[in-house]
């Protein structure tokens, strides 16, 4: 057990440089014994490359990891493994094809003589994990077969395996239900009660007030201040975080609704959704509110053409149409900017100026070739109305921060000209000032005359965005509340299967 008195790390004057990016300059940063520290700054600010570094997956170029008083050198995540570092990646690390046991011990796997896996003791040990994670599968189970959530409880069992001093959470709750969250806050406050120091990475302010005890935040890469949690509140983080007060505030004209131009009429996919039936003008953002399995993505996946309903009618701008596939939704104006930008929205090793030109490589050619200037002319637009960071268009969309990638997939959804947006969790794993400017963005483009459907798992979010919000439980629409006459109490009853109340 490590002294309360001495830092379980300490991290001084770190230094990391990328070519053309100076992506950490001099940051200090410590956590003590039993203590949770949030680690908090826009997406770019440095967090997740400072955990690298103490992870040892990248080498600092100046500066000093010291763990329980000593100075120490990990040039491998095994190394900082051995010195009782563990990193829960925000992105999933998992190995798709083997068991969630083979995960959680990969590379300490249980053997017997000769080098044979102990395949017993393996599952044994393993199903204990999940057990105390509460986990409802088994760990001989696929990884590939397990939900995303499911997936991320396995990565979050890698830390339960060793005698840990430090246990790095990035982003821990983006795909976790209501009821996994508070398992996992259960046991980070397990791990704390037992001397580990706990550094928590959230763009959620509500997790990092519960949770932490302290709260160092970065901006570009710098050390900004640290503060005492239960001293300050969200509007001193926030200025501290971007450098200026948050404004909240809807500071747009009254709404000029025009034309409906997407209606829905008793859609039903068996054991997803049934009898989904709902409207969006031009000048509209219409919200769709509910807890993770409320069907909200699978209608969005029905309109783009990637699910096929049972029963059901749409109609876009006053015509009905089948949409067989997402071509069809693309030729009639729809477009879909996907819940997992990663696998669903961007190739990662492609460039930035390809990503957001992908869906329309037939129209930018010139004679057999790609018309590099047309392409640019769009990365251009885009890269300057969404004010996406990059040091250029050469730059692969896997290196850009979590909120730029998302900027590209709007982007590249933007530039093909829409009459119907679907913005599926527009903001997940993205920082509050970037969430400002995607939620002013959409605000912008109601008011360009698109029709707007925005799916959250946030109510500050659709709260914020929405002009009319659609709150949904079970795979059925509940309730549907202007934003004039919504409460939060109203909100959270639809989602929770409970009616309205018949009038007196």
């Amino acid at each position: 057990m490590s002294d309360a008195h001495e830092p379980a790390l300490r991290l001084q004057g770190i230094v990391k440089t990328f070519p053309g990016v100076r992506a950490l300059d001099g940051v200090d940063f410590e956590v003590m014994p039993g203590e949770v520290h949030a680690l908090l700054g826009e997406n770019g600010a440095g967090k997740s490359t400072l955990m690298k570094v103490l992870a040892g997956m990248y080498q600092p170029d100046a500066g000093e990891i010291i763990i329980a008083g000593r100075p120490v050198r990990m040039t491998t995540p095994i190394e900082a493994k051995a010195q009782g570092v563990v990193l829960i990646h925000q992105e999933l690390s998992l190995v798709p094809e083997m068991s969630a046991a083979e995960n959680i011990y990969l590379g300490e796997l249980p053997c017997r003589s000769f080098g044979r896996v102990d395949w017993k003791i393996l599952e044994e040990r393993s199903n204990a994990i999940l057990k105390r994670l509460k986990c409802n599968f088994r760990a001989e189970v696929t990884v590939a077969h397990l939900s995303i959530a499911n997936q991320q409880m396995v990565e979050i069992a890698r830390a339960l395996t060793v005698d840990a001093r430090v246990v790095v959470f990035d982003e821990p709750t983006a795909s976790l239900t209501d009821a996994e969250k508070v398992v996992l806050f259960d046991i980070i406050n397990d791990l704390k009660a037992q001397g580990v120091g706990i550094v928590y990475i959230s763009h959620r302010m509500d997790e990092i007030f519960t949770l932490s005890d302290r709260i160092t935040v970065l901006r570009d890469g710098a050390y900004r201040g640290t503060l005492t949690t239960s001293d300050t509140d969200e509007d001193e983080v926030t200025r501290l975080m971007i450098g200026r007060s948050l404004d909240l505030s809807r500071d747009e004209d009254a709404p000029q609704f025009g034309k409906t131009m997407l209606e829905v009429r008793n859609l039903t996919c068996p054991g997803l959704f049934e009898e989904i039936s709902f409207s969006v003008r031009t000048g509209e953002v219409v919200g769709f509110y509910g807890l993770v399995g409320a069907g909200r993505t699978e209608i969005a996946e029905a309109l783009f053409g990637l699910r096929i309903p049972s029963e059901g009618e749409v109609f876009v701008d006053g015509a009905r149409v089948e949409i067989a596939s997402p071509r069809d939704a693309i030729a009639l104006g729809i477009s879909l900017v996907p819940e997992n930008r990663k696998e669903q929205g961007l190739v990662l090793q492609m460039n930035c100026r390809d990503n957001m030109t992908l869906p329309q490589v037939q129209g930018l050619t010139s004679g057999p070739f790609m018309s590099q200037r047309a392409e640019l002319a769009i990365f251009d637009h885009y890269r300057d109305r969404l004010a996406i960071k990059t040091p250029s268009w050469r730059q692969p969309a896997g290196v850009l921060s979590g909120g730029n990638q998302q900027k590209i997939v709007i982007g590249k959804w933007l530039s093909m000209q829409p009459r119907v947006l679907i913005v599926d969790e527009p903001t997940r794993g993205i920082d509050v000032g970037s969430k400002s400017e995607i939620h002013q963005l959409l605000r912008e483009l109601a008011a360009q005359g698109y029709a707007v459907i925005v799916i959250s798992s946030e109510m500050p979010e659709v709260l914020r965005v929405s002009d009319r919000i659609v709150a949904m439980y079970h795979g059925r629409i509940m309730r549907e509340f202007s934003i004039e006459s919504v409460t939060e109490d109203s909100l959270v009853q639809a989602i929770s299967g409970i009616k309205a109340e018949e009038p007196a």
